[in-house]
């Protein structure tokens, strides 16, 4: 299973992406800015692709067995990124809510200096449920594409 992640706008703080799963439109997405060299905590991950298995420790996990009891068996955790760790898809809005990790929402603001996403819960309650089992198995892959930097 395949989880693709199509940037397709972005601005000094924010990059906004359109979320597929094998090739059918799930929700937005949004992330740190585009940098060459990595600033900690303020730089989106670079172009490629990743696997993702389950991350079942760590605060993110906590909250999250919390506030999805019926869902939650792991934090999505996005492996082997060069340079950066512990990057998670998970709940937010905009790019205070991210450090590198990549956020999802139902609706996305693509004005530049306001870029958001919206209804992030209810993206992320879509989006587990389908890509979970593959995940544990340790069969899903995400795949970042820069088409915001032509």
């Amino acid at each position: 299973m395949e989880i693709i992640v199509d940037r397709f706008v972005s601005d000094h703080d924010s990059t906004v992406s359109r979320i597929l799963i094998d090739g059918q439109f799930m929700c937005f997405g949004l992330e740190d800015e585009y940098r060459a060299d990595k600033v900690a905590n303020e730089t989106r991950i670079p172009a490629g692709t990743y696997g993702i298995k389950l991350r079942t420790e760590g605060g993110f996990h906590l909250r999250y067995r919390e506030k999805f009891p019926n869902m939650h068996r792991g934090m999505l955790h996005v492996q082997d990124v060069p340079g950066f760790e512990y990057i998670l898809i998970h709940i937010g809005n905009t790019d205070k809510d991210t450090a590198g990790c990549l956020l999802v929402g139902e609706q996305a603001v693509t004005t530049k200096g306001d870029m958001r996403v919206n209804m992030s819960k209810v993206a992320y309650e879509r989006l587990y449920p389908a890509v979970v089992d593959a995940a544990a198995a340790g069969a899903l892959r995400i795949r970042y594409l820069d088409n915001d930097r032509f």
